[in-house]
């Protein structure tokens, strides 16, 4: 099974350096660069199963391309948050209307925008959104080319220990933010397949809780031999990290489907998609 790892899967990115992880599957880690890719590397065979945040499976339903959900974590509250410079007029979500914002759009980095500033009666055309891809955009917001930045682990961790940015919005008061493991229903997985998948997502989540530094050692290890984060996180910051998620997987549920359709609904009243979607139930799936 060709198995997708990209930096900002915690879950993947560890199982690839887990000891007898999917053994019997007979895994083939593949990394590439980023989430957002997983739906075209799952649509040309180059993968089997992925795992990103929350938003781009149902950019690839809204493809077309028949995303067939695997397992979820559980939610991550901790895992995302929007700041501004300690010294920024800004004062809450009501005053972004109009300000520059930095986020890797179409990630969940776009709902978590978008709910926070449903809350306060606007939408995301309301702000001007700045795609930051891989770029560390601390630098940026802090020399005032940006007014806002949502960032998420492990930049988060370090954002918070600053005394020159402020938090405005926590990810866990806002969206579930949980990790999907996903697939494409032509890439035929078989029942027997997926439980392997979910009960294997599982254990590794299990033994990453029961021994959270040996899993830093294993991420910080990944830094240094230039096949993980770009950030060149330390152990002791990797710890934090893993300590503050919980790595629990479970199979894909109606609940689990209903916060899907509600971000595809959410997304759609913001303008981000262009067409309404109904997601399948699991019990209608293949």
């Amino acid at each position: 099974m060709k198995i997708g790892v990209h930096p900002n899967n915690l879950h993947l990115r560890l199982a690839r350096l887990w000891p007898g992880a999917f053994v019997d599957l007979q895994p083939i880690f593949i990394s590439y660069a980023e989430g957002r890719d997983t739906a075209a590397l799952l649509e040309s065979g180059d993968i089997d199963l992925g795992g990103t945040g929350s938003t781009p499976p149902i950019e690839a339903d809204m493809r077309g391309l028949g995303v067939e959900y695997v397992a979820a974590s559980a939610p991550r509250p901790a895992n995302g948050a929007i700041f501004v410079r300690r010294d920024s007029p800004i004062g809450s979500v009501a005053e972004l209307k109009g300000r520059r914002i930095s986020l890797i759009d179409g990630s969940f980095h776009t709902y978590l925008l978008a709910r926070s500033l449903e809350g306060e009666g606007m939408t995301l055309p309301d702000v001007e959104r700045v795609e930051s891809g891989a770029r560390d955009s601390l630098a940026d917001l802090l020399e005032g080319r940006l007014d806002a930045w949502v960032a998420m682990s492990p930049r988060l961790e370090k954002a918070l220990e600053r005394d020159d940015i402020r938090l405005i919005v926590r990810c866990g008061a806002t969206i579930p933010n949980r990790s999907l493991f996903w697939t494409l229903e032509r890439n035929g997985l078989s029942a027997a397949e997926i439980r392997a998948i979910v009960s294997e997502l599982s254990r590794i989540g299990g033994e990453i809780a029961a021994d959270p530094r040996a899993a830093a050692m294993l991420l910080a290890s990944g830094d240094r031999s230039g096949s993980g984060d770009r950030g060149g996180t330390d152990i002791d910051a990797w710890e934090k990290v893993v300590r503050s998620r919980d790595f629990t997987v479970v199979p894909i549920d109606d609940e689990i489907i209903a916060e899907q359709q509600e971000e595809a609904d959410t997304l759609l009243r913001h303008g981000h998609f262009s067409k309404p979607i109904v997601l399948k139930r699991p019990e209608t799936t293949r």
